[in-house]
């Protein structure tokens, strides 16, 4: 395992780039962390970000305290990998439509007639978008 002090690496970035689900955890309080899957983006600037809707949990909790990180592991059938972002979140009100409209090109496929219906769902509610501005990164690979 290694630790960059607040930088994700170009090895990162390619790593992230692909369509894996991440587990966010937020901070809690007294409660321990309770990661749930999300889809993301690493941004060029070397944030990470996601969308939700603005009264969720996480955005309940992220209003008490920023912190929040995500992992990021490859497949099964792959080689062992993860990379881990962990800093202060910003709720950011805009941006999160088009994001979500990104990513599910990403997850699902583009023009994906199969899940039309759901991405007008999604792009039909209140979303926010969730900003992980790294202050620590840890990676591991075998």
């Amino acid at each position: 395992m290694s630790t960059d002090a607040h930088e994700l690496t170009a090895q990162d970035l390619e790593f992230l780039r692909r369509p894996l689900h991440g587990f966010l955890s937020v901070a809690g309080g007294p409660h321990p962390p309770q990661p749930r899957p999300v889809w993301f983006e690493a941004t060029a600037e070397g944030t990470v970000q996601l969308f939700t809707a603005p009264e969720s949990l996480k955005v309940r909790r992220l209003r008490r305290d920023p912190r929040a990180s995500i992992v990021v592991a490859a497949p099964v059938g792959e080689r062992e990998r993860w990379v881990s972002v962990a800093g202060p979140t910003t709720v950011e009100p805009d941006g999160a439509h088009d994001l979500a409209a990104r990513l599910a090109a990403r997850y699902w496929g583009p023009d994906n007639p199969a899940r039309a219906d759901d991405l007008a769902e999604i792009l039909a509610a209140a979303q926010v978008r969730l900003v992980i501005h790294p202050e620590a990164v840890s990676r591991y690979r075998y």
